[in-house]
C-alpha cells in the first residue's frame, strides 16, 4: 500500500492499537453510535455533567484548536450531552424547520446548470437527485433565519441568503466529483460515481462546470464581501487537497496537519457560507464571527465523525466504500490516535464532541429563537449520525 511508509511510520509499532479500530465502543453495546452524544435522550432535562472532560484551552487557530494529543485521552465511557433547547418539544427535527426555504432546492440548482450539451448536463445533474443529506443548505438557511431574528426580529430568509444555500450545495457537489477522481472512487451515495460512468477526464470537466455555474450565481448576489468569503472556500478546497497529499513527521504536527486539512476540505465551506448569510443579515462583525465560528466547529466535527464512520459502518450504510482513507494511506483521526496506543474511534468521537460544544457556545450568543435552538440540536445530529 503506497504512502504508509512516509505518512504513518509510527503505525508499524502499534499494530494492536490499529487492530481495534473497527470495534464498537466498549461499554456501549451494539446500538450504533447514538451513544456519542445521545445520553441526553435518557437523561433528565437540563445540563448533564461530563466527568471525562478535562479543561483544555480553546484556541482560535484552525490548526491547533481544542486538542492536545497527550492530554485528550479519557478513561470514562460517559457520553456528553447538551442542555435541552427551549423549542425541543416543538422542533424535534431541525430539518423540518428549514424545509420550507429549501423547497425545490435541487430544481433551482438544475436551472443554474442548463446548457445545450446533453451529456455534460446529465453529468452535472447526476448527484442533484435529492438523495443527499443537504446538511449544508439546511445549516445556511437556519443560520440566515437565526441572524435575521437576532438583528431585526425577522424570520424570513432573503432571496440572496437562499442563493447562498444553493451555491454551497453546488460547491460541495463539485468537490465530490473532483474527490472521486483524485481518490479513484467507484461509488458515491449508493451508486456509481461520475468518473466511473463517464471517465475521469469528463468528470473533471463536469466538476469545473458546476463550480463555474456556482460562481455566476454568486456574482449575481453583488456583495463583494460575500463573494470574497465564498471564493475563499474554493481556494481552501484546493489547498486542502494539497495538504492531503503531504505529511508531517512530528506527532503534534501530524495532528495540526490533519485538522488544517479537515478545515479546508470540509469546514471552510460551512463556516464561510454561514458567515455569508450573516453578512447579508446585519452589519455587526461580531455576528459574522459567531456564524463563522459555529460553522467552522460543526464542520470539523462533521468530518471527524465521517472519519469514524469510515471504520465503524458498512459500505451499504454509508453509500460509499469503507476504510477508503486507510486504503489510500491517509492518516485520519482514528489512525492518528491509534498510533498513540489509544482507542482511535473513542478519541476521535470525543474530539468531535469538543468541537460541537464550542459550536454550541458560539451560537448561544445569538438571541433565543427556534432557529438558533435548531442549530444547537444539529450538533447532536452530527454526532449521532450513522451515514
Amino acid at each position: 500500500m503506497m504512502g504508509w511508509g512516509c505518512r504513518l511510520r509510527c503505525c508499524g509499532r502499534h499494530g494492536a492499537a490499529l487492530a481495534g479500530l473497527r470495534g464498537p465502543p466498549s461499554g456501549r453495546g451494539g446500538g450504533g453510535w447514538s451513544g456519542a452524544a445521545g445520553g441526553g435522550r435518557a437523561a433528565a432535562a437540563g445540563k448533564i455533567c461530563c466527568p471525562f472532560l478535562r479543561p483544555l484551552v480553546f484556541r482560535d487557530s484552525v490548526s491547533a484548536p481544542l486538542w492536545a494529543p497527550s492530554r485528550l485521552l479519557y478513561s470514562s465511557g460517559a457520553a456528553c450531552c447538551y442542555s435541552k433547547t427551549n423549542s425541543e418539544t416543538k422542533y424535534k427535527d431541525p430539518f423540518k424547520l428549514g424545509s420550507r426555504d429549501l423547497k425545490n432546492l435541487y430544481e433551482d440548482i438544475k436551472k443554474e446548470l442548463l446548457m445545450t450539451t446533453q451529456e455534460l448536463q446529465e453529468m452535472c445533474e447526476y448527484y442533484f437527485d435529492g438523495k443527499g443529506k443537504a446538511l449544508r443548505p439546511m445549516l445556511v438557511v437556519l443560520m440566515a433565519r437565526a441572524c435575521n431574528i437576532h438583528y431585526n426580529n425577522c424570520r424570513e430568509v432573503q432571496p440572496a441568503q437562499r442563493s447562498i444555500a444553493v451555491i454551497a450545495e453546488m460547491i460541495h457537489t463539485a468537490s465530490l466529483v473532483h474527490d472521486d477522481v483524485i481518490d479513484g472512487s467507484d461509488s458515491r451515495r449508493g451508486k456509481k460515481t461520475v468518473s466511473r460512468i463517464w471517465g475521469e477526464r469528463k468528470a473533471v470537466l463536469a466538476g469545473d462546470y458546476i463550480l463555474s455555474a456556482a460562481s455566476v450565481a454568486l456574482a449575481r448576489i453583488g456583495n463583494a464581501t460575500v463573494i470574497s468569503a465564498l471564493c475563499q472556500v474554493i481556494e481552501d478546497l484546493v489547498r486542502g487537497e494539497f495538504l492531503q497529499l503531504g505529511s508531517k513527521e512530528n506527532e503534534n504536527e501530524r495532528f495540526a496537519h490533519y485538522l488544517e486539512k479537515t478545515f479546508k476540505k470540509t469546514a471552510s465551506l460551512i463556516a464561510n457560507s454561514c458567515k455569508a448569510v450573516s453578512i447579508l443579515s446585519c452589519p455587526d462583525p461580531a455576528v459574522h464571527e459567531i456564524a463563522y465560528q459555529y460553522g467552522k466547529n460543526i464542520g470539523i466535527a462533521f468530518q471527524l465523525i465521517d472519519d469514524v464512520l469510515d471504520f465503524t459502518s458498512c459500505a451499504a450504510q454509508l453509500g460509499k466504500p469503507t476504510a477508503a482513507d486507510l486504503k489510500l494511506g491517509l492518516a485520519t483521526g482514528p489512525v492518528l490516535f491509534a498510533c498513540q496506543q489509544s482507542d482511535g474511534v473513542h478519541q476521535t468521537t470525543y474530539l468531535a464532541q469538543r468541537y460541537c460544544s464550542e459550536a454550541i457556545r458560539e451560537i448561544s450568543k445569538l438571541q433565543p429563537s427556534p432557529e438558533r435552538d435548531a442549530l444547537i440540536q444539529l450538533t447532536e445530529a452530527v454526532l449521532t449520525r450513522d451515514k
